[in-house]
């Protein structure tokens, strides 16, 4: 049988038959923009939580962001909301191994098929709450017309939309605001979204008075969140159908480790009692040094780790972890160069850099280096070349693991086109693909080619590499003693 609200009983012999037909029936408190597995695996876990303990006791409605088809949202509906959750990898040394059902879902919207009920979401006193993961494409002004009764396609839009119904429902009272919390992994996503709900309001011709009642009577809350879901677990489904006895077409999975840390006064946990209920959440007055910390150390790691992985055949983040060479070389990186060129406190970036290299041990996570791989130049610029920087300004010498890093993505990217894909080739001979803007693989494929064809040394290679301002945003050839280092590294690369 699928797991539905009429299967609960059969499902469970124990009391949380009756907790989750009563978690099922509070009142909403959320609104949530977006059905997808990082959500039911992230905040409505959270939720989940916190209701188990008593401390929340509310609901959420759950909307899809754009109109995909009927997909995960007609599937909540055929399930009462239900789905189960997975958790499984390291957590402080211990593993762990734990699913549950997650009932906190109480009503199940298509905006695109159900418009009039979406918006009278906003006219229910008892909500509190937007929550929303609409990828970093999703949080983006487009201009886009408001015709009575139609539909918004766009996330900012629908938002302005509903925010604007509440206002008229109850008359622009103060204390119905409510608080937006984004999750996609856009740096200042609240403040972009409350911007992108402003621009709507006024190519809609809405009242000055909304405009600031969103502005004084309402919160655009910058978050950053932290945790790797992985989904369905399509090799293992049926014999967890089997042992559990129900079937369930949304079952998701995730690592034990998560962190949310949201720029906002920390008497907000009254209202939303997460740290209440021992979960990882951080109420900050300032986010940036959780986004460094995140981007340098863990995305850092990765986009260290997948040209140099790929390059020596791995495919797997489990992979380059367990290989001695690959685990020295990220334990030194991470310790001895990222860590030291960030402004924080050591001891507790040493901490988060060892529960980075754990979750990078999860033998149930199996992230693809040619994943992580995708666009790597600008990742690069991103998440690596500030330590680069950082650390040769500190200690007046080049980090060596993050140089041979930079040497990889060079070689990395000598590639060939065929049938309009960019192929290039491991050290063992083996084909890869890359993906990535043309004009960044053209122009280091072209460096390559001159390189083949004896018209350029290799070191005039690296400097016009370094030099490219679209690459970069300015001329690395400026580093000292970078371009030496770089040919050093690449002489043991190449045929």
């Amino acid at each position: 049988m699928n797991i539905n609200k009429g299967h609960l009983k059969n499902i469970n012999k124990d009391t949380k038959t009756v907790q989750y037909s009563q978690m099922m029936d509070y009142p909403i408190k959320v609104l949530q923009i977006g059905e997808g597995n990082f959500l039911r695996g992230f905040f409505d876990w959270m939720i989940s939580e916190c209701n188990k303990q008593g401390h929340f006791q509310g609901s959420i409605a759950v909307t899809q962001p754009r109109p995909t088809g009927k997909g995960k949202i007609e599937e909540l509906k055929e399930q009462d909301g239900l789905y189960t959750l997975l958790l499984r990898g390291f957590h402080h040394g211990e593993k762990v191994e734990h699913s549950e059902i997650i009932s906190v879902f109480s009503k199940v919207i298509n905006p695109y098929e159900e418009w009039m009920e979406f918006l009278r979401v906003a006219e229910n006193p008892t909500l509190e709450f937007v929550v929303s993961n609409t990828t970093e494409a999703g949080i983006k002004y487009v201009p886009i017309p408001w015709e009575e009764g139609v539909p918004i396609e766009s996330f900012p839009g629908k938002l302005t939309a509903l925010l604007y119904r509440r206002y008229l429902y109850f008359n622009g009272e103060a204390d119905k605001g409510l608080i937006m919390l984004p999750c996609e992994l856009l740096e200042r996503n609240g403040d972009t979204l409350k911007q992108c709900v402003l621009e709507h309001s006024r190519d809609w011709g809405l009242p000055k008075s909304f405009m600031d009642w969103v502005e004084q009577d309402n919160l655009f809350l910058n978050s950053l969140v932290d945790r790797i879901v992985t989904g369905f677990p399509a090799n293992e489904s049926e014999k967890l159908f089997e042992k559990w006895g129900y079937e369930d077409t949304l079952l998701n999975t995730a690592e034990p480790y998560h962190l949310w840390a949201i720029e906002g006064d920390p008497s907000m946990d009254k209202r939303l009692p997460l740290q209440q209920s021992g979960i990882n959440v951080h109420w900050v007055k300032d986010i940036v040094p959780y986004q460094m910390r995140k981007v340098r150390i863990l995305n850092g790691s990765h986009t260290l780790m997948a040209p140099l992985g790929i390059l020596s055949g791995l495919e797997e983040v489990k992979q380059a972890i367990d290989h001695p060479g690959f685990n020295r070389f990220l334990r030194k990186a991470i310790e001895e160069e990222i860590i030291p060129s960030l402004p924080f406190d050591q001891s507790e970036m040493i901490v988060y850099g060892e529960s980075v290299l754990e979750r990078f041990m999860n033998p149930f996570v199996h992230h693809q280096l040619a994943d992580i791989s995708l666009n790597s130049v600008s990742k690069f610029k991103v998440r690596l070349l500030p330590t680069l920087e950082g650390y040769s300004e500190m200690k007046g010498k080049l980090p060596a693991s993050i140089v041979r890093g930079f040497a990889g993505l060079i070689r990395f990217y000598k590639v060939q086109e065929v049938e309009g894909r960019y192929i290039g080739k491991s050290f063992e001979g083996k084909e890869y693909v890359i993906k990535d803007d043309t004009k960044t693989i053209e122009f280091i494929k072209e460096q390559w080619h001159r390189y083949e064809m004896e018209k350029i040394s290799l070191r005039q290679l690296i400097e016009s590499t370094l030099s490219n301002q679209y690459l970069w945003g300015k001329d690395l050839n400026k580093i000292l003693n970078l371009a030496d280092e770089l040919g050093h590294y690449l002489e043991t690369m190449i045929d």
